[in-house]
């Protein structure tokens, strides 16, 4: 049987462990010392006990061993040290540089991609200025692993020439985790999203109910503090004021420095259901009607027991505003955005049972409560389950869908699938058989036998596919897209 030619590039990335950001530490700030001190407070104290000479000369070592590893590192050291700052006797005076010694013994190394690098998905970049005729500049989002399995989002940068040779640009050697803001949130949003939490009726329509439209996180506090006015006990409503908080917390805006390199900039966990990290998000170039471009991503927070689906909105990579999705079809993971409304309506791919694949459509893009059947497993190669590699391609003869399917011995493989223009629930055609499946020095890893991606992008009639292999590292493919387009021709489902 006619296969479909793939040609696997040069590139190969893998996980490095010099790659680190300074995080706080706070060591077991639950546990008591019998005279009923944190160990927080101790250590402090212990800090500020040693003599001002010596004080200096430990500083000065910090600084020389760990200064170049970071930028901007005595701000990063002053924010660690306002985290704790409050553990302070009121009339104690510190100076610059014992603040940023208690900075330190409160701080630690992460290296965010220790462990793996994989999932990637590749978008044209929003600067596209400065190129030779035929060339594209592009951004590559990875899924980079550290300790303890903590996922966190990084980037990398690069240009594709007239011929599809691509040439990677050099990472940085700093890596920022940004600086994190609340927004401004919509009541009915937020509202509803707590009503599909559980939370109480009654308290949460007390707690939203005199909010302007547009609030803020301190309108929201003060919304809360209204309960003991109303003599509705805190405890009872401790429930649902915890959702309110973790509702909150989970919706954020986090910038960088414009001097920043992309490839600098890592979205670290910051949300309460994303403490064990942000996974497979899938990045789409969004062009709406009147031709403006949004770069939206939607990506599965976990917390180690549940999963939350979240979106990102930028539009320059330098600003990215997270939120959750809203409706009773925001479930699971795999969903991915079409990179148009289609009849006035934002489209969706998702996997809502965890196994077939299935369209969504919305009026809104944070608001999803419509679903129905798209495909479920046929091919030997995809019986466990199915899933979308990523936002559908346009392209003349339908959208193109990047699949992944599951079979024996839990190897994956990439097809594709080709959705009609005008109506994307109807499937028009199916490859018979996968257009990846790992090599041999693909299938050894964190998790064996396993090819994903999150997404590709056209380039001159060849589609650009990065993808990762075994959990542990990322290569990628080219396909002429007419080849691929003939082939799904060849194997139409309407006959």
């Amino acid at each position: 049987m006619r296969q479909v030619a793939v040609t696997r590039t040069t590139h190969r990335f893998l996980p490095d462990p010099r790659r680190v950001i300074v995080k706080p530490h706070l060591p077991g700030e639950e546990t008591y010392t019998p005279d009923g001190k944190s160990r927080v407070k101790v250590v402090m104290e212990r800090i500020l006990a040693i003599p001002d000479r010596e004080a200096a000369g430990i500083l000065d070592n910090v600084l020389q061993d760990f200064a170049h590893r970071h930028r901007d590192f005595t701000q990063v050291l002053q924010h660690n040290f306002q985290m704790v700052e409050h553990h302070l006797e009121q009339d104690v005076r510190l100076s610059e540089e014992r603040r940023l010694l208690i900075g330190a013994y409160f701080s630690h190394e992460y290296s965010i991609e220790a462990a793996a690098l994989f999932n990637p998905s590749m978008v044209p970049a929003p600067d596209q200025s400065g190129l030779a005729s035929g060339e594209q500049r592009f951004i590559m989002s990875v899924r980079a692993v550290g300790e303890g399995h903590v996922s966190s989002i990084g980037f990398r940068t690069g240009v594709i020439d007239e011929r599809c040779d691509l040439t990677f640009e050099p990472v940085s050697r700093y890596a920022i985790t940004g600086n994190r803001k609340t927004p401004l949130y919509d009541k009915h949003l937020f509202g509803s999203k707590l009503e599909e939490l559980g939370a109480d009726h009654h308290i949460a329509s007390h707690v939203l109910g005199p909010l302007p439209e547009q609030f803020t996180f301190d309108d929201l506090e003060r919304g809360l503090a209204s309960l003991n006015e109303e003599h509705l006990s805190r405890a009872i409503a401790h429930e649902t004021v915890k959702m309110v908080h973790l509702l909150a917390s989970s919706n954020y805006v986090v910038t960088y420095p414009r001097e920043s390199a992309v490839s600098e900039r890592i979205i670290f966990p910051a949300g309460p259901r994303e403490t064990q990290g942000m996974e497979d998000a899938r990045f789409v170039r969004f062009v709406h009607d009147d031709g403006s471009v949004i770069y939206y991503a939607t990506y599965t927070a976990y917390d180690g027991f549940e999963i939350l689906p979240q979106l990102i909105e930028t539009n320059d990579f330098l600003s990215f505003r997270v939120s959750t999705l809203n409706g009773a079809c925001a479930q699971n993971k795999g969903m991915a955005l079409f990179p148009r409304l289609i009849d006035g309506k934002y489209t969706m791919l998702s996997r809502f049972d965890k196994e077939n694949s299935y369209l969504m459509r919305s009026d809104r893009v944070r608001f999803w409560s419509d679903t129905q059947m798209l495909q479920a497993p046929m091919r030997p190669w995809e019986l466990i389950q199915i899933g979308n590699c990523g936002s559908p391609i346009e392209t003349e003869a339908g959208w193109l869908v990047l699949t992944h399917g599951v079979g024996p011995m839990r190897c994956y493989a990439i097809g594709a699938i080709l959705l009609d223009r005008d109506d994307p629930s109807h499937v028009i055609a199916h490859l018979p058989d996968p257009l990846l499946v790992p090599e041999e020095d693909e299938r050894e890893g964190y998790v064996p036998n396993v090819l994903y991606s999150c997404g590709g992008m056209v380039h001159r009639g060849t589609l650009v596919l990065p993808y990762a292999f075994s959990d542990v590292g990322i290569r990628v493919a080219l396909v002429r897209l007419p080849d691929l387009l003939d082939r799904l021709d060849e194997h139409r489902c309407d006959g």
